[in-house]
């Protein structure tokens, strides 16, 4: 599993980028998820969100999952071209696949990368 150790995340597998304010799903969560074939971003450039808020929808050829914003504050990018190309979600999920940016906010219920993976450990058993 693939956790980035500048990252925050949250017990329901989004991740969250301090220092840009980028939001996306975690290697974990597209693992589990599978092939990705649909996103839907529910939120739009400079709408306030607030942590725990849906902020976009997956679906895979397995499931559907809500996605959650991890942190508070104004939108301030959305990854428009993402819908076009959901697979990116599984293969570049720390990269091309965020979804959001998120600015002037602060972070909800976040966990460091060496936290989270002990909390996915725990959680394929």
């Amino acid at each position: 599993m693939n956790t980035p150790s500048n990252l925050k995340y949250t017990k329901s597998d989004e991740w969250f980028d301090p220092a840009t304010g980028a939001v996306g799903i975690s290697d974990y969560a597209q693992s589990q998820l599978s092939d990705i074939v649909f996103v839907e971003i529910l939120v739009d450039e400079g709408e306030e969100v607030t942590a725990g808020k849906a902020i976009a929808s997956v679906e895979s050829v397995k499931a559907s999952s809500e996605i959650y914003a991890p942190a508070a504050g104004k939108v301030s990018a959305v990854n428009k071209g993402l819908s076009d190309a959901p697979e990116t979600l599984n293969s570049d999920p720390f990269g091309a696949a965020w979804m959001i940016k998120i600015e002037g906010g602060s972070a909800g219920e976040v966990m460091d990368a060496a936290e989270y993976e002990k909390y996915c450990e725990g959680r394929s058993h």
